[in-house]
């Protein structure tokens, strides 16, 4: 196996990364609510006013893993921290160490901007993630349930005054 590369994403990345985001949805057994497209992305990561940042894991020239993240804000401590959206390494390249190299890295960004907490989610089923999450440190919020309000809801109650 080449050397892997842990690395900013650039524009021409764009379509690995719509790709792998894609395959994420389908693991996480929800492709059709998958509605991302190469221009969404681009627009978001190198528009003119980019929210969303990626990293990607290359092995080869082959775009394999990604972490695509945002930041956020604690008001108790007054500082941002990073949320990761999104962590996925193709099946064949798992174990190798890749999603744990694409964790540190934002831990590294955390650490040198200052930011308090690196925050992500995981689904309730997936056992191997869970695992590897807690083995790195990662402490489950118990505590926290996470709302979403989207679809009609949202349209509802952002018409509403």
């Amino acid at each position: 196996m080449a050397e892997p590369q842990i690395r900013v994403a650039r524009p021409d990345d764009v379509p690995a990364l719509v790709r792998l985001v894609h395959e994420l949805a389908a693991y996480e057994k929800a492709p059709e609510q998958c509605r991302l497209t190469e221009e969404h992305l681009r627009e978001r990561l190198f528009g003119e006013s980019p929210a969303v940042f990626a990293h990607v894991a290359e092995v080869g020239g082959e775009v394999v893993g990604t972490a695509i993240w945002f930041l956020n804000f604690s008001t108790w401590d007054g500082v941002h921290g990073i949320y990761l959206e999104d962590l996925y390494v193709t099946p064949e390249h798992r174990g190798a160490g890749l999603g744990g190299a694409l964790l540190a890295t934002l831990a590294q960004v955390c650490v040198e901007r200052g930011y308090s907490r690196l925050v992500w989610q995981v689904l309730d089923w997936n056992a191997p993630s869970i695992a590897f999450y807690e083995s790195l440190g990662a402490v489950h919020q118990r505590e926290w349930f996470t709302y979403r309000l989207s679809g009609d809801p949202l349209q509802r109650l952002g018409t509403s005054s």
